[in-house]
């Protein structure tokens, strides 16, 4: 049997996460508060239904934002500090140094999947086996998941067209639908698609709140 994953979770700071999505939280307005709180409901409802997948041993979250250490430690979640403050690869290699002495397995996770079911993860995770693999976006281009060979590093390439990069590295495309896992959320458009799959309570919650009132 394969051993459980642990994913690592990486979030920029509040002031500096998904600047497409600005104005979605409060209908073109911009406020940093309300887009503050869309981006940490989206990341709350993909971490809180990552750690309830089949396979997922533990989620764990990198950041250096003091606000996300205390959502996140308030759900039990661990919070590793971003250190190197240098960017999502050198975030997920610092977490995946820490966690692999921990003698655990380890992916990577994006934190923008507020529609993410914890079947379709685990799903994936079980047809990667032990095998270094990866899981594109919906676009084909990106990557939503990410996951090492046991007691291999996870050697991450994330950033524009990193589809492409995870497989001249050696990782193994997986070919399952997995519609929730695929829909990571950067533009209004992405997070429409996501709405349309069902989305997470918190971030649900943010949204219904800016929809506008019917009736006189």
């Amino acid at each position: 049997m394969t051993a459980g994953v642990n994913l690592i979770v990486p979030i920029k700071p509040l002031h500096a996460a998904k600047s497409r999505l600005l104005g979605a939280a409060d209908r073109g307005a911009g406020r940093p508060d309300a887009h503050a709180g869309l981006v940490t409901a989206v990341a709350l409802d993909t971490v809180l239904a990552a750690r309830e997948a089949p396979g997922v041993d533990a989620v764990v979250v990198v950041t250096a934002d003091p606000a996300l250490t205390e959502a996140f430690t308030a759900e039990g979640v661990e919070v590793l500090a971003d250190t190197p403050a240098a960017g999502l690869n050198a975030a997920l290699r610092h977490a995946d140094a820490l966690l692999r002495r921990r003698g655990v397995r380890v992916g990577a996770l994006q934190a923008d999947l507020p529609a993410l079911r914890p079947g379709e993860l685990g799903a994936a995770v079980s047809a990667a086996g032990p095998s270094r693999a990866f899981c594109a976006d919906r676009h084909g281009t990106g990557t939503t998941l990410l996951l090492a060979e046991p007691g291999r590093p996870l050697d991450p390439r994330f950033g524009p067209g990193s589809a492409a990069a995870h497989t001249a590295s050696g990782a193994r495309p997986l070919p399952g639908r997995w519609d929730s896992l695929r829909c990571d959320v950067d533009t209004e458009a992405d997070l429409a698609a996501a709405t349309r799959l069902g989305l997470g309570p918190r971030t649900a919650e943010r949204i219904a709140a800016t929809a506008p009132r019917c009736g006189g």
